[in-house]
């Protein structure tokens, strides 16, 4: 049994396919962008799981579909504006999937559901308008009483 290093662990995240180099970010770091990929981790009392999960989930538009990165799972690829890990996971388990249940799955997959429904949100609201948003704050600075505002007017007073 080799040893894993560095560079060996590099070759398989970037393993080639059909002549093209695939990166495979870890699918529980922050991704830039709607194209996101994350690792679907199955029960490993049931293995029998993954292959029909795969065969379910290439019917679905949009959805790459590989081996995962460990036992029992696959990696997925989707656009967020399309699926949610949140919806897909849902979806299996209403077709009677058993998923993964250790801590760690279980606190990837929140941070994981938070992060895309903040994304989607976040995508969903409009941009403000920094310029008129300043100006906004500048009238109603004016208008509120403060000690800054000098009463005199201005032919009465006197430059030094």
């Amino acid at each position: 049994m080799s040893r894993m290093t560095p560079e060996k662990a590099r070759e398989l995240r970037d393993e080639k396919r059909d002549g093209k180099h695939r990166v495979r970010p870890s699918p529980f770091v922050p991704q830039p962008g709607t194209r996101k990929h994350r690792e679907l981790r199955f029960d490993h009392r049931h293995p029998e799981h993954v292959e029909e999960a795969r065969k379910l989930l290439s019917g679905l538009d949009g959805m790459e579909i590989d081996t995962g990165l460990v036992p029992y799972s696959l990696s997925i690829w989707y656009e967020i504006t399309d699926y949610s890990l949140e919806g897909l996971e849902a979806a299996l388990v209403r077709q009677g999937f058993h998923l993964d249940r250790s801590i760690y799955s279980k606190l990837m997959r929140a941070v994981v559901y938070f992060c895309e429904e903040t994304q989607m949100r976040n995508m969903r609201v409009p941009e403000r308008l920094i310029k008129k948003s300043h100006e906004v704050y500048s009238k109603a600075w004016e208008h509120h009483p403060h000690g800054d505002h000098d009463e005199t007017p201005p032919e009465l007073r006197q430059e030094r």
